[in-house]
């Protein structure tokens, strides 16, 4: 009866996740940049896309070559598999860097944050930009550094992508998610750009956590450190470290606040198989009751259904014994 219930009660779960407006990858995806946006851009990579850069200058009338600062320094490659991968440069710069030296004024030039471009407008809604930006106002990074906390802090528009529902590893986007999470929390030198504060060791902050490597390899820091909502693609309420989960039910059960997280997409995609969620949870995570065996699970359902079928017939039987 316990298995049948599960059953229904799983059943239920995924449906109502199915159903949800969640983008598909099809929804998502970028396509690539034209010829015309590359050429224009080989003129900003050609120096911001290297180490060192030539330039000439007049006044000694030669050829110069410099070092590139690292902050300036853009990822050619990996600009090309980001979001923004079709956008030409001055598409979010100012046409004026295409004359060098660049004038001094564009330094103080305003940044985008992510709702100028995708926030309010009918054609992004289904990604819930809005909703997004909501839950990062009520959340730590927001509330602790106000306007110093941008959206480029965490995520770089010349290298974002997103990997959640567009990774067919799962443990790839768990490594690309908890690598947003460290350019700060591991880098001093970007942690005390928004704190005075000393940046504090985050191995020995965990150190309370059982396997704690493999907890960082398993799952992302916001499974812990964020509040759940099912309406948007992660998670980006940050809450205070005193209210982050400590509880391992809370994640080691059959009702997982996993399955609303990290294992949501697979919930979606999979949907069931005999009986519970499998495939990724199998071979690279660890939910109690994700991983049964579905033949036991349809074994234990004909047993079930075997045993009302024998007291049917042992009740009929009986009434007819009865009768004579």
């Amino acid at each position: 009866m316990k298995t049948l219930i599960n059953l229904s009660l799983l059943s239920l779960v995924v449906a109502l996740l199915c159903s949800a407006n969640i983008p598909t990858n099809d929804e998502m995806a970028v396509g690539q940049p034209s010829e015309e946006v590359i050429e224009a851009n080989n003129l900003c990579f050609s120096c911001h896309g290297q180490k060192l850069f030539t330039y000439y200058n007049p006044e000694l009338d030669r050829e110069i070559k410099d070092n590139m600062c690292d902050e300036k320094i853009v990822n050619e490659e990996k600009f090309y598999l980001s979001n923004h991968r079709t956008f030409q440069c001055i598409g979010c710069h100012s046409a004026d860097y295409e004359s060098f030296p660049h004038p001094g004024e564009l330094r103080f030039e305003q940044q985008y944050a992510c709702n100028d471009c995708h926030g309010y407008d009918d054609d992004w809604a289904h990604f819930k930009f809005d909703e997004i930006e909501e839950e990062f106002m009520k959340s730590v990074h927001s509330t602790n550094h106000d306007e110093a906390f941008t959206c480029w802090m965490c995520h770089d528009p010349h290298e974002y992508h997103i990997t959640y529902r567009n990774e067919e590893n799962l443990l790839n986007t768990i490594a690309y998610d908890n690598g947003i999470c460290l350019t700060c929390h591991a880098d001093v030198n970007r942690y005390q750009l928004l704190t005075d504060k000393e940046k504090p060791n985050v191995d020995l902050q965990h150190s309370w956590l059982p396997n704690q490597q493999l907890h960082f390899t398993k799952v992302r820091c916001i499974e812990c450190h964020a509040e759940l909502n099912d309406n948007v693609l992660v998670a980006h309420n940050i809450r205070p470290k005193e209210e982050a989960v400590k509880k391992c039910v809370e994640c080691h059960s059959s009702d997982s606040r996993l399955m609303a997280s990290l294992y949501s997409h697979t919930v979606k995609t999979e949907r069931w198989s005999g009986g519970f969620i499998n495939g990724e949870m199998v071979t690279q995570g660890f939910v109690i009751g994700a991983n049964r065996n579905k033949y036991l699970n349809q074994g234990s359902l004909y047993i079930f259904l075997g045993t009302l079928a024998i007291i049917l017939i042992h009740s009929i039987l009986r009434a007819i014994y009865i009768k004579k």
